[in-house]
Protein backbone atom coordinates (compact mmCIF):
# COMPACT_ATOMS: atom_id res chain seq x y z
CA UNK A 1 0.00 0.00 0.00
CA UNK A 2 1.53 3.06 -1.27
CA UNK A 3 -0.14 5.45 1.30
CA UNK A 4 -0.09 3.00 4.01
CA UNK A 5 2.55 4.34 6.25
CA UNK A 6 1.13 7.89 6.01
CA UNK A 7 -2.46 6.86 7.47
CA UNK A 8 -0.53 4.80 10.23
CA UNK A 9 1.60 7.69 11.29
CA UNK A 10 -1.89 10.24 11.18
CA UNK A 11 -3.69 7.87 13.07
CA UNK A 12 -1.03 6.93 15.76
CA UNK A 13 -0.13 10.85 16.43
CA UNK A 14 -4.17 11.56 16.80
CA UNK A 15 -4.27 8.56 19.13
CA UNK A 16 -1.02 9.62 21.22
CA UNK A 17 -1.90 13.28 21.36
CA UNK A 18 -5.78 11.94 22.76
CA UNK A 19 -3.97 9.89 25.48
CA UNK A 20 -1.47 12.93 25.95
CA UNK A 21 -4.21 15.28 26.48
CA UNK A 22 -6.15 12.62 28.90
CA UNK A 23 -2.94 12.15 31.00
CA UNK A 24 -2.34 16.30 31.55
CA UNK A 25 -6.10 15.79 33.92
CA UNK A 26 -5.26 11.99 34.87
CA UNK A 27 -1.76 11.70 36.38
CA UNK A 28 -2.26 8.51 37.73
CA UNK A 29 -4.05 6.38 35.15
CA UNK A 30 -0.90 4.31 34.57
CA UNK A 31 -3.00 1.73 31.73
CA UNK A 32 -3.39 4.77 29.41
CA UNK A 33 0.31 5.40 30.18
CA UNK A 34 1.36 2.82 29.18
CA UNK A 35 -0.76 2.33 26.05
CA UNK A 36 1.12 5.80 25.04
CA UNK A 37 4.60 4.54 25.75
CA UNK A 38 3.38 1.47 23.23
CA UNK A 39 1.98 3.84 20.64
CA UNK A 40 5.10 6.00 20.60
CA UNK A 41 7.26 3.06 20.13
CA UNK A 42 5.28 1.30 17.36
CA UNK A 43 5.38 4.99 15.17
CA UNK A 44 9.13 5.25 16.25
CA UNK A 45 9.46 1.78 14.47
CA UNK A 46 7.92 2.77 11.27
CA UNK A 47 9.56 6.23 11.39
CA UNK A 48 12.92 4.50 11.42
CA UNK A 49 11.81 1.95 8.79
CA UNK A 50 10.82 4.38 6.14
CA UNK A 51 13.55 6.71 6.88
CA UNK A 52 15.62 3.99 6.09
CA UNK A 53 13.76 2.99 3.04
CA UNK A 54 12.30 6.18 1.83
CA UNK A 55 14.04 9.66 3.33
CA UNK A 56 11.80 11.68 0.89
CA UNK A 57 8.21 10.16 2.18
CA UNK A 58 9.95 10.48 5.84
CA UNK A 59 10.31 13.66 5.26
CA UNK A 60 7.03 14.45 3.85
CA UNK A 61 4.92 12.75 6.68
CA UNK A 62 7.30 14.61 9.84
CA UNK A 63 6.54 17.75 8.12
CA UNK A 64 3.16 17.59 7.52
CA UNK A 65 2.45 15.72 11.06
CA UNK A 66 4.29 18.45 12.61
CA UNK A 67 6.73 15.94 14.54
CA UNK A 68 10.10 17.10 15.73
CA UNK A 69 12.68 14.74 14.13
Amino acid sequence: NARGAESQMALFTQRIDHRSEHLKSKKKDHGTEKALLDLVGKRKQILDDLRTHDIDRYRAIIGKLGLRK
